[in-house]
């Protein structure tokens, strides 16, 4: 899975630390999912889609 979040960060001017505090999660989980080294959980991606008000689909790719 490939991902757009550090794209949609830049869009919305957050750094990594900020979207880890709207996610409840720690910046270094939002780091591993910016190098695809870590899939998240539904609710972890459906809580990052909702902070960009965009689609799951949007911002994650499933191959």
């Amino acid at each position: 899975m490939n991902n757009r979040i550090k794209e949609y960060r830049a869009r919305f001017n957050l750094t990594q630390d900020d979207l880890a505090k709207k996610v409840n999660v720690r910046r270094e989980t939002i780091v591993f999912l910016e190098k695809n080294k870590y899939n998240p959980s539904l609710k972890l991606a459906h809580d990052i889609a909702a902070v960009f008000d965009s689609p799951i689909e949007a911002v994650f790719i499933f191959d």
